[in-house]
């Protein structure tokens, strides 16, 4: 059986993939750095992730921006799974140079390797992220057409109008759709930026090498074993503390702003599929379910599995950058890897609650980086 490096493969979707791909019978080698924001300062202690897969995998403690950290866990590997990457597209915003270092310049050292370096690399996956589209995909009803805005108006914003208008006719708010991967790519973080590098970067050197490579653009992952403490991820994590300690939950704009929520086990069989398909070879596919679901839903569901009640403050306030909405079109997944997301949202949920209810309750960081963004003019 082959063996496979998972890099990140401490955190959230790599160690529920290594997890999986072990059980299939591969040889699992992860390298990881262990980032106190994920994992805690003493991730023997306080990272449930990186437990679930101490000792049953090869462990390197290393990180991607480190040249010798590479060297030392391509040996002997068949295939590469390029998870590391610095998340968050409200930090990526004000650090820039770790989110650029870690994401451009860690995939960069790979791809280095693997133009000049003897090796047995068959194929690498790499994770994009939804990010890279910023706005989704929208259409105008009047005219019949599809629109990829860039931005909202400033005073739009301001004066508590979040939805998107069409740039021929401020009259008419336009419909989203589902974005498709032949959508405009215009990323509004940098972390979004870097994904893109970083997926483009290995389609172009990849072909050139004639090593079979596959991006996956994941909407928002949950489920089980997500950071609880990473204040910069993940609505899910964050409302979830806040609920647990009754205070209360300062919902941006109006709530009705949309994603598209995919649960942990579909991503893992999307990505396997990925990595034993010949099909997959060379593609960029959508991870989501092609279901958009407002903030506010996810909070009242959240409150529901909890049996909490907390007040929710429907603000109005915004990020700047933000995107309103965006939901995936997952044609493709299901055309050439024939793969269709079993779980939906409901059922999702209850398992992230109930898997949540065991765990400890961690400390609020929330507001914390709230201040942190409004410091650097980003928070309205």
């Amino acid at each position: 059986m082959k063996n496979i490096l998972i890099t990140g493969g401490a955190g959230f979707i790599g160690s529920n993939l290594s997890l999986h791909l072990l059980q299939k019978g591969y040889a699992i080698t992860v390298l990881d750095n262990l980032h106190p924001q994920i994992h805690g300062d003493n991730p023997d202690k306080t990272s449930p992730i990186y437990q679930s897969i101490k000792e049953k995998v090869r462990f390197i403690k290393g990180d991607v921006s480190n040249k010798s950290d590479w060297h030392s866990a391509l040996q002997n590997q068949h295939i590469v799974v390029h998870f590391a990457a610095e998340t968050g597209t409200g930090q990526s915003m004000y650090e820039i140079s770790r989110y650029t270092h870690v994401n451009v310049q860690g995939t960069a050292l790979l791809l280095d390797y693997l133009a000049n370096e003897k090796h047995h690399i068959e194929k690498v996956i790499i994770a994009s992220s939804r990010a890279v589209y910023g706005e989704g995909k929208y259409f105008s009803e009047t005219e019949q057409q599809y629109y990829y805005p860039k931005d909202r108006a400033e005073q739009d914003l301001q004066n508590g109008i979040f939805e998107l208008r069409n740039p021929n006719n401020a009259d008419e708010f336009l419909k989203v759709v589902a974005t498709d991967e032949e959508s405009k790519i215009q990323a509004k973080s940098i972390y979004g930026l870097t994904k893109y590098h970083q997926e483009q970067a290995l389609m172009i050197c990849c072909q050139s090498l004639n090593i079979p490579c596959v991006a996956f653009r994941y909407q928002n992952v949950y489920g089980p074993g997500q950071s609880l403490s990473n204040p910069y991820t993940g609505i899910l994590s964050i409302f979830s503390t806040r609920i647990l300690q009754h205070k209360d939950i300062n919902i941006f704009e109006d709530g009705n702003e949309s994603r598209d929520f995919v649960y942990i086990d579909d991503v893992v069989l999307a990505t396997t599929a990925g990595i034993e398909k010949e099909e997959a070879n060379f593609q960029v596919f959508n991870v989501g379910t092609g279901t958009a679901t407002s903030v506010l839903t996810v909070t009242q569901a959240l409150m529901k599995n909890y049996g909490i009640e907390i007040p929710l403050a429907i603000s109005g306030q915004y990020r700047k950058g933000d995107i309103r909405h965006n939901f995936a079109d997952i044609q493709l997944l299901k055309n050439i890897l024939g793969f269709t997301p079993n779980i939906d949202f409901e059922t999702g949920i209850t398992k992230f609650c109930n898997w949540v209810k065991a765990q400890e309750i961690q400390q609020d960081k929330y507001e914390q980086s709230l201040a942190e963004l409004k410091a650097k003019g980003l928070f309205k």
